[in-house]
This record gives C-alpha cells, structure tokens and sequence, in this order.
C-alpha cells in the first residue's frame, strides 16, 4: 500500500506581509502531478490545513478544490485538524465526505476508530488523531493522570486497542521531543508541548505535522514531511519535498520524499547597496522573481533604501543592516554630567551610543547648523 504524506498548507497564510495563496495553489497542483506520478493509494494531511482558525474564503475555496481533485482520483485521503485549524470547521460534513473517500478527523471525543484498508498483505488500520492538549484527553478520561503532552498522547493511544499483529498508521499534529524546528512555527515556552516518541511504539507509520522541516525522529517511521512552501527565511536554505510511504508485509515500511520546486523560492542576499544593485549581479541571478531577504553591510544607512531595492527586486520581504551599529548593543547611562556639554556634543554622545560609531565631520556640520536655526526660532 502506498501513501502520500503532506502537511502544514497553512491555506491563506502571509509572510511580511506578502499573500502566499498564488504559490499554494502552484504548489497543490505540483502535488497533484506527483500523485498522479506515484499513483498511490492514499493520501495523509496531517494538520494545519489552513494559517487561522478562522479561515479567509480563498484559502477554503482552494482546499475545496484540492480535496474534489484527490477524491476524482479514487484516492482514501485523511484529513486531521492542527494546531492553527478549528476542529469543529475542519469536522463539518465528515459523515457525508467518507462516502467519497475523504476522512476527516471528527472533534476528539475519546473514541477513535480507524479507517480499514486492505492489501495482499491483508488490513491496515489508519489511525486519525488531531491535535490534542492534556486537557481534551483529561477531559474524557478524568480517572487517569494526565499532565503532560505525552502523558495525553499515551492515554488516547491506549484507548484506542490497537492489535499489533496488523499493520497500523497514525496520522497525528504534535511535537515530537528533539524535532528541529524553524522560525514560521508556534513555539510553547520551555517545551510543554513536547511528545516523547515512545509513544508511538505501536505504529507501523506515524504520519506527523506540525513541524515545518522535514525530517524523522527517533525511527525513520515516525516522521514529519515539513511544509510544502517555506514560510520563513530560516528555512531558505531547505528542500521541499511530500514524502512516500510504502508499507508491505508487517515490519517492512519504505520511505522516500519527492521534491517540490516552488513557484517563487526564499533567498538571503548579503551585501553592500552597490554591489548588490550592480547589472551585472543581479541579472545573472534568479533573484528578481524570489522573495528576497537583503542584509545591508553599508556603515551609513541608504535613504529610502526599500523602495530603492524594490525597483530591482520587485518581491524583497525584508530589508536589515549588519554593521557596527547593528553588531553591538550598548546602554545609554543617565550619571554622567550633562550640565557642562554643549547641545552638539550632547547630541553627539547620542548618536555614538545609537550607532557604535561617532559622526563623521558632515553630520556635525549639519547638526550645528540646525541647533544654531533651533535657537533663533526660541530666541
């Protein structure tokens, strides 16, 4: 039985401020053509179909579409609620979408019961569980002690009588403790919502969301696919990929990932203003249709310097300095004697602490200048 692993869409979603949904729906189609390559059996979504909650109605309308192109294929795909979506949104229509093949992860009730595939290899049992806090499995399960994510998670696996003499699969949305995460992602102060991998002992496969980078933890079974599209410049350095899952006989799983070319990729370019406004670099570079992040090495601030760059690279998401001023971090002190300093060199002092370097001979110039007009006006 073959599977195809995604998660994390985040339908809907913006990065600085930059609407993503273009490139979401470039990349589902991308998926799609590499379902229609792999011809698989199923297809997971484990969470975070949409970035809110409460979803914009484009990014609903593209799910729609995506999930109508899956079920046209004859594929069982399941579906759970993650972190960021609204179980009961997700939920709504479930009874009446499992006639088409499209399983979606009911609001956690204490009762799971698995969809039944079969093979040569005889049955196979996938296993929905959305994400889940302590409190929604204590909620159910009041006689057992329940304080922690992973105490969660062990309860609402036991409950669910797994024969392990069969293949099973769980597609769950939680972390899973020493998963490496990047900066698009919601993190809990001090690990709270850490998941111990023991947890999933009884699974054949554990299709995971939740964590942006794909990667596994602990077994190669137990695995995250990572988003499809990188949400962050931390991640400008990954590679995108879905991930295939191939389970044969009890103990024998196969897993591989296929890449995913984005529409638009994430760059980091390092550089003064002139060298990376120069012709020549620039249009020898890919970068003018990427989203760009530009750190700037100049000492001096360029004026207008974002809109500047724009006009070269019409997608620049972020623009910052690395420089003296920027490298250090100094504290401005309210004890020396101020009494006895001109207003020029008090000014001075200023600057120097803001910007790690003193002002060069122009900036005084013209500081003295505008203090001399200051007093004139007050005179």
């Amino acid at each position: 039985m073959k599977y195809i692993h995604i998660s994390d869409l985040h339908l809907g979603k913006r990065v600085n401020e930059y609407p993503m949904l273009e490139d979401q729906e470039y990349i589902l189609k991308k998926i799609i053509h590499i379902i229609d390559e792999e011809k698989p059996d199923g297809v997971f979504i484990a969470g975070d179909i949409y970035d809110k909650s409460v979803p914009p109605a484009e990014a609903v309308q593209l799910f729609d579409d995506f999930l109508v192109r899956l079920a046209g294929r004859g594929l069982q795909v399941f579906v759970i609620s993650g972190n960021h979506d609204s179980p009961e949104r997700i939920a709504f229509g479930s009874r009446l979408m499992d006639r088409s093949g499209i399983h979606l992860s009911p609001v956690y009730d204490g009762n799971i019961r698995p969809v039944v595939m079969e093979d040569a290899y005889g049955e196979i049992n996938v296993y929905m569980l959305p994400f889940v806090k302590p409190a929604h499995v204590r909620r159910f399960f009041e006689e057992e002690e329940i304080n922690t994510y992973t105490d969660a998670m062990r309860v609402a696996v036991a409950q669910m009588n797994i024969d392990r003499s069969t293949r099973n699969i769980l597609v769950t949305h939680q972390f899973v403790t020493g998963a490496q995460r990047a900066d698009s992602e919601e993190i809990s102060v001090g690990g709270t919502d850490n998941v111990d991998v023991t947890a999933f002992e009884a699974f054949d496969y554990v299709a995971l969301g939740h964590i942006h980078r794909p990667q596994s933890c602990g077994r190669e079974t137990v695995r995250y696919c990572g988003t499809p599209l990188k949400y962050s410049f931390s991640e400008a350095g990954d590679c995108k990929s879905v991930t295939i899952v191939e389970l044969l006989e009890k103990g024998n799983v196969l897993v591989r990932t296929a890449q995913l070319i984005p529409r638009r990729d994430m760059r980091e370019i390092r550089g003064s203003y002139e060298e990376i406004t120069r012709k020549s670099f620039y249009e020898n570079t890919t970068y003018q249709e990427d989203y760009i992040h530009i750190t700037l090495t100049d000492e001096e601030d360029i004026p207008h310097a974002l809109g500047k760059l724009r006009a070269v690279y019409p997608n620049l998401m972020k623009l910052d300095y690395d420089n003296r001023r920027t490298r250090e971090s100094r504290e401005i002190s309210g004890a020396e004697d101020v009494e006895n300093k001109s207003p020029l060199r008090l000014f001075a002092d200023f600057y120097e602490l803001q910007n790690n370097q003193p002002m060069s001979d122009a900036q005084k110039t013209y500081v003295e200048e505008l203090i001399e007009k200051i007093w004139e006006v007050e005179q």
